[in-house]
């Protein structure tokens, strides 16, 4: 059946079909989202600073536990602080786990495992929920949808550490890279880093955010491929204002000046900032859930020994199949 296409232009008078769109941005608003986001790297690359930064108030560690310092184990543990964040009416409940104590050993053997196993804890914990027979229309969303990757600014290459944490969780998160405090790097070494970088990337099958092959159309693969060309971002993040020009500025103070964390001439936080919040967010949502999450989902349920006792679940045929089917689709 070939399917006519009715332009506006054909149709007598107005309909009114792109009311939808307010109608979904209504229910968004009243129902809020979430958001997860995960940032792993040595201590003292400006982390929570950078996360701070991003959401310009204290969301990361640092402001629920001042003293937290002194309780860093020397193994990796994971740590996770809720915020709900609401800006003109939007309402966004905010989750940054930070990992502490990765990479901070002498021996940094498998400090990847606890960092796997929690991003797998939450797709299972999303599993089960779905699973139920009888279950909740919101399923919780505790999946990290973006992990935010430090690279120590040494000019020279990518570390194993970093290949080793990057081939692994690229298969099971979106993995966006970043270059922690740049300014210790002059503009042509950040490039020349940059490049080496990704030339690392490429050459070890390391897999990052925006991925090529899951680009829609050509419109998004031009966006995406203007991002590819810039990542790794080189970051610098603060939390205090300066005063530049009569304006104030979100910037670090040097004996040479003031490097202005938002300016594109200085660093590239604004570029990050932009992919992760104002362009990419959903697609970041998107792409946990179809994709990452997918792949963790087919492989549970196609593992021979999964029987349904063991996720707790009765292994009853449904009667009306297809009815059930349908309805439990409508939910995703």
């Amino acid at each position: 059946s070939s399917i006519h296409c009715i332009r506006g232009t054909d149709l007598f008078g107005y309909i009114g079909i792109e009311a939808v769109l307010d109608q979904m941005r209504c229910k968004t608003m009243k129902a809020g989202f979430e958001f997860n986001i995960m940032v792993v790297g040595q201590s003292g690359l400006g982390k929570s600073t950078l996360v701070n930064t991003l959401f310009k108030s204290k969301v990361s560690r640092k402001s629920c536990a001042p003293d937290y310092e002194e309780k860093i184990s020397k193994t990796v543990k994971l740590h996770s602080v809720s915020h709900l964040i609401e800006e003109k009416g939007v309402k966004m409940k905010l989750t940054v786990i930070d990992t502490p104590g990765f990479g901070d050993q002498i021996n940094n053997d498998n400090c990847w495992e606890p960092i796997v196993k929690y991003v797998n804890e939450q797709y299972e914990k999303y599993l089960r929920e779905e699973l139920h027979i009888n279950r909740k229309r919101r399923i919780p969303d505790t999946r990290v949808h973006c992990c935010i990757y430090f690279i120590p600014a040494t000019g020279h290459r990518l570390r194993p550490i970093d290949v080793e944490f990057m081939k692994r969780l690229g298969k099971i998160v979106s993995i966006v890279p970043v270059i922690a405090k740049a300014d210790t790097l002059t503009i042509e070494e950040r490039q020349e880093f940059k490049e080496r970088i990704r030339q690392d990337l490429a050459a070890n099958g390391i897999h990052v955010y925006p991925q090529r092959e899951y680009d829609e159309d050509p419109e998004e693969r031009i966006l995406n491929n203007r991002i590819r060309e810039n990542i790794p971002f080189a970051v610098v993040g603060t939390d205090k204002e300066h005063q530049v020009n009569g304006n104030k500025v979100l910037g670090r103070k040097t004996k040479w000046g003031i490097i202005e964390v938002e300016n594109v001439a200085h660093c590239e936080f604004a570029n990050l900032r932009d992919l992760l919040i104002r362009s990419h967010l959903q697609d970041l949502k998107d792409v946990t859930h179809n994709i990452h999450y997918e792949t963790y989902r087919v492989r549970r349920l196609n593992e021979s020994n999964l029987n349904f006792s063991e996720l707790g679940l009765s292994a009853v045929p449904l009667e009306n199949g297809t009815a059930d089917k349908c309805e439990s689709d409508s939910h995703l």
